[in-house]
């Protein structure tokens, strides 16, 4: 590809296909479709390839199902001129692989993206508002996903659209966030009872990414804020309470009561973001003013999701 490409996006590649990445390619193919001569692919890793594990074999045939191509790569064992060979062959790469593949990957994969002059990144910033947060936060990884910034912003050849999204919706009540403590019917604040967070589905990620892939005007060199809803964790309880019928208690974990914990165990990452969360800064924003709310395009709310994923477990535990 060459850097004074200027049509939309055609020949896409999908970095993963987790609990993310899997969304964005649904709704990536559905609306290429409407684009001529349009191509998806995803970039997955042997192990995944060729696994046994019967949710990695169900992805890869719903992949190949979809008519989307299968390109191996590693992003930990391929070097930046290994990746960048991979990203020449197309005219955008969206990076959907989260933090696990290490605090060094973001930068690597931004490199091999303006060393292949790709007309078009999206890295992996699904998340927090890291410029507000700043540098030196509790949660190391983000210095790197500014690098990352830095660097992007320092050229021109390569057009970059960030998402902020803020928390995946379901990690509120991930048993290892400690955020919502189900079977203790607790609710536990990281900051105060005030503090607000902004979540988002995976499911509406997928759909809102596509939106912005294939919006006209091209979105070009942005950071484009999505959100499903924005929510004190007072608020968080009293959804609860309202939706499954039963009081909920509310505990504070207070800012410094999560720095002492990450300070005795530096390396936690879970302790990490929950001191981040705790701050309150970056990690929430007006619903109001998001791509999705100035387009009209709805969005699984916390109530929604609550209904359609707790209640009926509830239920039907009540029951039995």
């Amino acid at each position: 590809m060459t850097n004074d490409w200027n049509g939309p996006s055609r020949k896409i590649l999908v970095i993963g296909a987790g609990e993310l990445g899997m969304p964005v390619l649904r709704n990536v193919v559905r609306r290429a479709a409407g684009v001529a001569e349009s191509a998806v692919d995803v970039l997955l890793r042997g192990t995944t390839i060729d696994s046994t594990v019967p949710a990695k074999q169900h992805d890869v045939a719903e992949i190949r199902e979809l008519g989307i191509g299968i390109v191996r790569g590693d992003l930990v064992e391929n070097t930046v001129d290994d990746l960048a060979a991979v990203f020449a062959d197309y005219d955008t790469v969206i990076g959907c692989t989260g933090i696990t593949a290490g605090l060094d990957t973001p930068m690597k994969v931004a490199q091999a993206a303006l060393q292949a002059k790709l007309p078009r990144y999206f890295p992996w910033q699904f998340g927090v508002d890291f410029d507000v947060i700043g540098r030196g936060s509790p949660q190391d990884i983000f210095d790197s996903q500014l690098d990352v910034r830095d660097l992007l912003r320092s050229q021109h050849d390569t057009e970059w659209v960030i998402i902020s999204t803020g928390m995946f919706m379901n990690y509120l009540f991930d048993a290892g966030s400690g955020m919502v403590d189900l079977s203790n019917d607790t609710v536990n604040a990281l900051g105060t009872v005030d503090t607000a967070v902004t979540v988002t589905t995976p499911e509406d990620i997928g759909a809102l990414t596509a939106e912005i892939l294939f919006a006209e005007p091209r979105i070009r060199d942005e950071i484009v804020f999505v959100a499903g809803d924005t929510i004190t964790y007072g608020q968080l309880a009293e959804t609860l309470e309202g939706v499954l019928g039963r009081p909920f208690a509310l505990q504070v974990w207070s800012e410094p009561l999560l720095m002492a914990e990450l300070g005795a165990d530096p390396d936690n990452m879970t302790r990490k973001y929950r001191a981040v969360f705790a701050q309150g800064r970056g990690v929430a924003w007006d619903k109001a003013d998001t791509f999705n709310a100035r387009h009209g395009i709805p969005t699984t709310t916390l109530r929604e999701w609550v209904a359609q994923n707790l209640a009926e477990r509830t239920t039907t535990v009540v029951d039995r």
